[in-house]
């Protein structure tokens, strides 16, 4: 889905899939700009300008975010952009090796690129096999150069491109004085307690990462928790294209009396419903199961589920499960309708042949019957014979 871009700078807007329950929102994209850059470029009077109300938590608390963005410290800097990029169904990360800067290496569920860009607009890039990925003080022009630059350009990469690539942006600030957490809508990068297990952290930390390495597995849990939601966004978008798609079917039902489609037609369409099921809750990197990586690490864990309550994954999730529900019992008695209208032509196919094969015996063994039934026909005897004179 595309995302709407506009000038506004004192706002961040979520956009919600068509459709898609109020009960739930879904925080689906944001309109690129800051709330509030720093406190020198903003005026005190459009510092504590209020926010349009919304009903999605990171827009409900965005204002417990205005005393980090308008009050600055010696210790803090400045306020840089988090941006999420999906832009196919999954990645193969192991054809991807060759195309990454050379101090990359695998971090636990992604492949951590701790320098990518330009010289003086360098970020950090974390990608996941959920076809997503998140860059660190790159912005949107640096995150979608590195998707044509080193995804696109891999070879079989990327296993079912989205047509549009789907996206999530956030800032964040770093300032060791602070706790790191999600403020608002705003992630603060600073204190964090010792990992309980060494294996967590990379086994050989690169020389000069863009941001500082205390922070880095905090930052790789709140992508995570990015790049799970953005993959939702594209498989949220991928469902309400098919259900425009199978749309009118109740409505042809109900005015002709048949579906309109065929009984292969429809299996495709249950397939396609299997498979979004599927995506959604079976695969390794769904959208349920907490990740293997903060069992043994509760501030990681702590970081990684308050991201995804920021975004509401298990409220989107459970939406989709209830429409991927209702898509399949309506495909599910439009096929029961097909079935039994072909069982009810088989049986007048399978009547008419009874028929014909009862004429043909009629026809060859008619006589026979007959005789058989009633008996053979009476024979003409001659009259008594006359004695001759």
């Amino acid at each position: 889905m595309n995302i709407l871009r506009g000038s506004l700078r004192n706002a961040v807007v979520f956009s919600r899939p068509v459709g898609y329950p109020s009960t739930a929102p879904c925080i689906h994209g944001y309109l690129r700009g800051r709330a509030f850059s720093t406190a020198q470029d903003s005026s005190p009077s459009d510092a504590f300008k209020p926010k349009p109300k919304a009903s999605t938590p990171l827009r409900r608390t965005a204002s417990a975010s205005l005393p980090i963005r308008s009050n600055p410290t010696p210790t803090r800097g400045s306020i840089q952009t988090v941006f999420t990029l999906a832009t196919a169904e999954r990645y193969l990360l192991s054809r991807l090796r060759s195309r990454l800067p050379g101090q990359s290496q695998t971090l636990h569920d992604s492949w951590w690129i701790p320098r990518w860009g330009d010289e003086g607009k360098e970020g950090e890039v974390f990608v996941f096999s959920n076809g997503s990925f998140v860059c660190w003080g790159l912005g949107e022009d640096g995150a979608r150069r590195f998707a044509k630059e080193v995804i696109s350009t891999g070879d079989g990469v990327e296993l079912g491109p989205l047509r549009e690539a789907e996206t999530e942006e956030l800032e964040f600030v770093t300032d060791p004085t602070e706790k790191t957490r999600i403020q608002g809508d705003l992630i603060i990068l600073g204190r964090v307690a010792p990992l309980e297990s060494a294996d967590s952290t990379p086994a050989a930390p690169p020389a000069a990462p863009v941001f500082p390495a205390e922070t880095l597995m905090a930052r790789y849990a709140f992508s995570q928790a990015l790049s799970r939601s953005t993959a939702l966004s594209a498989l949220e978008v991928s469902l309400e294209d098919y259900l425009s798609s199978v749309a009118q079917l109740p409505h042809s039902l109900e005015k002709t009396g048949k579906p309109g489609l065929s009984r292969e037609a429809l299996i495709k369409k249950l397939g396609a419903l299997m498979k979004f099921r599927q995506g959604l809750n079976l695969n390794r990197e769904n959208f349920s199961d907490t990740p293997d990586l903060y069992w043994t690490e509760p501030e990681l864990e702590g970081f990684f589920k308050s991201m995804t309550a920021a975004l509401e994954v298990k409220a989107r999730t459970n939406a989709v499960n209830d429409k991927i529900t209702y898509a399949t019992e309506v495909q599910s008695t439009l096929r029961q309708l097909l079935t039994e209208s072909s069982t009810h032509s088989m049986e007048l196919v399978i009547i008419a042949l009874i028929a014909v094969e009862v004429i043909i015996a009629l026809i060859r063994d008619g006589p026979e019957l007959w005789h058989m039934a009633f008996g053979p026909p009476a024979e003409d005897h001659p009259g008594p014979a006359t004695t001759a004179m």
